[in-house]
């Protein structure tokens, strides 16, 4: 039994069919020149004569009348926008760092200023310490707390009992503060009251006919020392050894230093005004 699909497959032009490949033999394939697809140089093309090139011209786009705006070739693509997304953190932008003066040029060219800065710490924290635990607790000859109440009190210190331990353990507290280099300025500023008032005192114990001299041994030479080193060392600040290395006013003092040093000055003053009130000098 056959079907009308086993009839072989005819051309619908009417030509006969490609003879089936005999059995047994394998189809050959004949080889193609890809060179054969190129268009001769000669071809004149449906709308040329024989022998000529078909040129085609280069777009111009002035001469289309196209706006070159819509240029797409030579138009540079801008840069896409990147959404930032939730919850991706964002780089921030670098922060300029003001440098100070010496890491600007490039060093450290301090020199032995921070030494010699150490030096004047430790020199009048020394002393401060010495006269304070001299008044409290009679060391190295001191008079001791009770002897220091009385001499206030002769003086013309009014709480004369509370004054004697504030003042001779608040210039401890300063002296050990200015070895350490911890609150330089606070601690320098209160050196500076104290010493204030030890000149006060001890001009207004004086003889009301005696003048006022500098030198020793009638003068005040020492007293005036140690209260310029303390102004000094508020002004210049404590240097890079100690403990306020890190501090503004270790390395760059200016507004703060001189705030302490009118600082101290009114408290030594104010000290005398109202627990005193007597003009040394009259």
């Amino acid at each position: 039994m056959t079907s009308s699909n086993d009839s072989p497959w005819q051309r619908p032009d009417g030509l006969p069919a490609s003879p089936a490949p005999a059995a047994g033999r394998p189809a050959t394939a004949s080889l193609v020149d890809p060179e054969d697809d190129l268009t001769p140089a000669g071809y004149a093309g449906e709308f040329g004569t024989a022998g000529t090139t078909t040129i085609i011209p280069p777009y111009d786009p002035a001469s289309s009348g196209i706006s070159s705006s819509y240029n797409l070739v030579d138009a540079q693509e801008p840069l896409p926008y990147v959404q930032p997304q939730a919850g991706r953190p964002v780089t921030p932008a670098p922060v300029p760092i003001d440098l100070d003066d010496d890491e600007r040029r490039g060093g450290d060219r301090r020199g032995t200023q921070d030494f010699g800065l150490l030096i004047l710490r430790l020199g009048l924290g020394a002393v401060l310490i010495a006269h304070g635990l001299q008044k409290l607790f009679g060391w190295w000859g001191g008079s001791g707390v009770h002897t220091f109440q009385n001499a206030l009190t002769d003086v013309g210190y009014q709480h004369a009992d509370i004054l004697a331990y504030v003042s001779a353990g608040g210039e401890t507290v300063a002296g050990l503060l200015l070895v350490l280099g911890l609150f330089t300025p606070i601690a320098a500023a209160g050196a500076l009251a104290f010493l204030l008032n030890g000149l006060l005192a001890t001009v207004s114990a004086q003889p009301r006919s005696h003048t006022f001299a500098y030198f020793l041994p009638d003068g005040h030479e020492y007293q005036i020392s140690l209260i310029v080193l303390a102004a000094a060392i508020i002004l210049a600040g404590p240097g890079r050894y100690g403990l306020d290395a890190g501090r503004g006013w270790a390395r760059r003092p200016f507004i703060g230093s001189f705030v302490a040093l009118l600082a101290g000055i009114a408290a030594g003053i104010g000290v005398w005004v109202f627990l005193n009130g007597v003009n040394p000098l009259a």
